[in-house]
């Protein structure tokens, strides 16, 4: 195979007008070699052929006779050049469109990475927020059972005492009637001791609170949050001076936490004192554990709704039973008259 022979002549005209060495062999082969406007026209109408930039083989060579130059005519040129124009318009099409798949190649890996990194975030706030609230129902749950037992230890308890006053036999001591000396040591025995934590106490103060200021949820909740803010500064720097003095003139915390039956008292349960218009916290008397209590307390207050309903059902049932040891009484001396 071998490269055909074509007019030199016509070929070079076709190279000053621009044209491709490879693209004016082939028009010129194609065309017979035999005019200028042929070889142009040739390329006009094959110009979307994918090999016409490809110079043809043929297995002999032709002898072409070298013709006369052959003038360029204007309409020769303007049709190379609109080739030209053509050319390059498509090239450039080309260009434009594979960049622009190119980019939206791109984009699309950006939002698939975007769509996989905001799932991953969703995973973890849900996984998080899961944690929270199990953490939340199993406090809520340890302090709802120690409720119920503090409260069964003192029916228990008030139970022993009615027996004692009123002269009945313990439940562990046998059913025989005691003498007057023996219910009298019998009741210095059984008199209970009423033994109160700290923890306690604040609960109360958060309890007593809530019932002074009763339908006023917005209020409570935030100076309960007020509340929690002071503590849990003090738990988190406890050396530092600011966070262990607040002023009690201060309009915000007056607003929020000193115009409020109990809020000054739980502060003062958690270890401050008054001073010269402060309430501060010595930084001997910072009790760690008692303010972590404090915050956890806090804590439960505005997130269990069942807070303080079962110390009111306790006082319910202690003011009965108090009634009926009084009718017990009234009773007996019906009788004993």
């Amino acid at each position: 195979m071998a490269v055909p022979k074509v007019n030199e002549k016509l070929l070079e005209d076709l190279q000053v007008m621009g044209f491709p060495h490879a693209r004016a062999t082939r028009s010129l082969y194609f065309s017979g070699n035999s005019s200028l406007e042929d070889a142009i026209t040739w390329m006009v109408d094959h110009e979307n052929d994918t090999d016409i930039d490809e110079i043809p083989l043929v297995d002999v060579d032709i002898d072409i006779d070298t013709s006369p130059s052959f003038p360029i005519t204007e309409e020769m040129r303007r049709k190379a050049v609109a080739l030209i124009a053509n050319n390059l318009r498509d090239q450039e099409k080309n260009k434009k469109k594979y960049e622009e798949k190119i980019m939206e190649r791109e984009r699309e890996k950006e939002r698939i990475q975007a769509g996989k990194k905001l799932l991953e975030a969703k995973r973890i706030a849900e996984e998080n927020e899961r944690k929270r609230n199990l953490a939340l129902r199993k406090a809520e749950k340890e302090e709802e059972q120690r409720a119920r037992d503090n409260i069964l230890k003192k029916l228990e308890q008030d139970k022993l005492n009615r027996r004692s006053i009123l002269g009945l036999p313990l439940e562990s001591q046998p059913n025989v009637r005691s003498s007057p000396a023996i219910v009298v040591k019998q009741e210095k025995i059984s008199k209970p001791v009423y033994t109160t934590t700290k923890i306690e106490h604040l609960r109360e103060c958060l309890r007593s609170l809530k019932r002074e200021h009763k339908g006023e949820n917005t209020r409570i909740r935030r100076a309960f949050e007020t509340l929690l803010v002071y503590v849990g500064n003090v738990v988190k720097n406890p050396k530092e001076e600011k966070y262990r003095k607040i002023r009690l003139s201060n309009p915000l915390f007056h607003d929020r936490v000193g115009s409020l039956n109990g809020g000054v008292e739980f502060l003062e349960l958690c270890g401050f004192e008054r001073a010269d218009g402060f309430l501060h916290l010595p930084s001997e008397k910072i009790d760690m554990e008692l303010l972590s209590s404090a915050g956890f307390v806090l804590n439960s207050a505005m997130t269990n709704p069942f807070f303080g309903l079962l110390i009111a059902l306790y006082i319910t049932i202690v003011c009965f039973q108090k009634l009926t040891m009084l009718m017990c009484f009234a009773y007996k001396e019906i009788i004993q008259t």
